[in-house]
């Protein structure tokens, strides 16, 4: 990672509330053709989430702290803000003397973009801005939030104005969080009356549907681009008598994970 910055550009996509096993059961059943194709060996990484919902759990991820692999570690990080003890920064590791990645990257000439999807990036409240509040350039509106069942769709309309304005001399950080997997997501299944686990995947493969037009879009800018995609954390629809998130719960704190390289186009 500590190679790359500055001269790749970079893609952070969180499919918020992804859990892990209906992640790997829709690319094992070939639902989710785009993700097999670009997903290393062909597979998702299972780790671990810092946190059991959105707002403690991208914390973490903006300093540093993605999933963990789910073997024994320590681990090295891609990247990590810079603090006295820690262990788990190694010669690969970007570390930065920032509190987050979005402004060490803006430090380092990136622009940096924030594309919101569910409550916590709605500059509504003085909570919802304090996520995108991180970025140069940061957009939400109801179009990319969880009630919206074309999110993806706008969101991408909103990142293809941004590149077409931006210079290709200058590096890009795009931060995505895709709400199409939180609930409510019944409406990605005709005819659904709840939120269940097959509504749940209804929701991947139309996120997964969307990916081409995503990855052009973020590779399209003349220099290779490093994604990092994951959930943020799982959701629950009745195991055990939860529904939702924010528990200590298997389902919960077991996401996929993936990191890999677009070669420029």
């Amino acid at each position: 990672m500590r190679d790359l910055i500055g001269d790749h550009d970079l893609l952070f996509v969180t499919l918020d509330t992804l859990r892990y096993d209906v992640a790997a059961d829709c690319l094992a059943a070939g639902r989710t053709p785009e993700l097999a194709r670009v997903l290393p060996g062909g597979t998702w990484q299972r780790r671990h989430t810092p946190a059991s919902f959105t707002y403690a759990a991208h914390h973490a991820f903006f300093a540093g702290f993605l999933p963990t692999p789910v073997t024994p570690g320590p681990h090295e990080r891609l990247f990590a803000a810079s603090f006295a003890g820690s262990e788990s920064s190694g010669p690969r590791t970007y570390v930065f003397d920032a509190a987050d990645l979005p402004t060490a990257l803006a430090a380092a000439g990136y622009h940096t973009l924030c594309l919101g999807g569910v409550g916590f990036f709605n500059p509504g409240s003085p909570l919802g801005r304090v996520l995108p509040g991180l970025f140069t350039e940061a957009h939400w509106e109801p179009a990319f939030g969880v009630t919206a069942p074309g999110c993806v769709d706008a969101q991408l309309d909103r990142l293809a104005t941004v590149v077409a304005g931006l210079s290709a001399d200058r590096p890009l950080f795009t931060f995505l969080n895709v709400a199409a997997l939180h609930q409510p997501n019944r409406h990605y299944r005709p005819g659904a009356a709840a939120d269940d686990l097959g509504t749940h995947a209804a929701a991947l493969e139309y996120v997964d549907s969307r990916l081409p037009r995503l990855f052009a879009l973020a590779g399209g800018r003349g220099r290779p681009c490093l994604v990092i995609i994951c959930s943020d954390h799982g959701t629950l629809y009745g195991e055990d008598g939860h529904t939702g998130h924010r528990v200590a719960h298997e389902a919960v704190w077991t996401v996929p994970y993936a990191d890999f390289v677009l070669e420029a186009s």
